[in-house]
């Protein structure tokens, strides 16, 4: 009630807003009972089925573990020349692309820097270079195309990267190439070639492991109509060449003609 000046009193109507309705109900989630069968809680029901299906995964895994040895190698030796470093498989196909010349020595910066920046920065910005509301791979073609190039890229260099690997591991430990013959195998110079760690670098055969092949030296390195000269090849022994350091042969001068000798009587292409 309310008073005028008068003194009389008048009676004070409050309107409501007339965009509440009265008989509007609290917005609840609908309980899991109301869908019976398809359903269900989330303590114990779910929670029990992940922890019997991680419990499965990790029986099965622990038995693989048990039940093969790990592929452990020698006891680590600084002194042997022989042992052939190799990164983890996942990075197999950066290791084989610093192997290319457009990717290495001076342009070493577009192994390691440019083509992996354009890759992992490529899938950081998908989202922001790719804002089609099409999920569909084949609605998508660009970005379907580059995933698919990347991946085969990917899966070829590690596939290569892994076969030469297992060639240089068979080569390093005495296995034969089987199209590789070199003359004189009984020879001294034959022993001192073993002796000086030539072998480690350019295969029991002559084949190449992680130097280049010998056999056909001449033929090789200045090609098929002009051969080294046997002063030529040893520059090379005493200078290095390449990846080849100077001073590698450890002999005397006498050895080091015996060494030369063998190596003149090489098969050439």
């Amino acid at each position: 009630m309310a008073h005028n000046q008068d003194g009389n009193q008048k009676q004070v109507h409050y309107v409501g807003d007339s965009r509440v309705r009265v008989n509007s109900k609290e917005m609840l989630p609908p309980d899991y009972s109301q869908f019976p069968g398809k359903t269900e809680q989330f303590f114990p029901d779910f929670l029990l089925k992940e922890w019997m299906v991680a419990a499965v995964f990790l029986v099965g895994f622990m038995t693989l573990v048990m039940a093969e040895n790990p592929p452990l190698g020698d006891i680590a030796d600084p002194t042997n020349t022989g042992f052939l470093p190799v990164p983890d498989w996942y990075f197999l196909f950066l290791y084989q692309l610093l192997k290319y010349k457009w990717a290495a020595g001076p342009f070493t910066v577009v192994g390691i820097i440019v083509v992996p920046g354009l890759l992992f920065g490529g899938l950081m910005l998908a989202p922001f270079l790719d804002t089609s509301k099409e999920r569909r791979p084949i609605k998508r073609p660009v970005t379907t195309g580059i995933a698919i190039l990347s991946l085969l890229g990917v899966i070829g260099l590690t596939w290569a990267a892994e076969a030469e690997h297992v060639i240089q591991v068979q080569s390093s430990s005495g296995t034969p190439a089987k199209d590789k013959k070199i003359v004189a195998e009984h020879d001294k110079g034959y022993e001192l070639y073993k002796k000086n760690a030539c072998i480690k670098c350019h295969g029991d055969k002559l084949q190449g492991v992680q130097g280049p092949p010998l056999l056909g030296v001449g033929d090789r390195i200045k090609g098929e109509d002009e051969k080294l000269t046997r002063k030529d090849i040893e520059k090379v022994i005493d200078e290095g060449r390449g990846a080849m350091p100077a001073g590698m042969f450890q002999g005397s001068e006498a050895d080091k003609q015996v060494l030369l000798d063998w190596l003149m009587k090489q098969k050439q292409k």
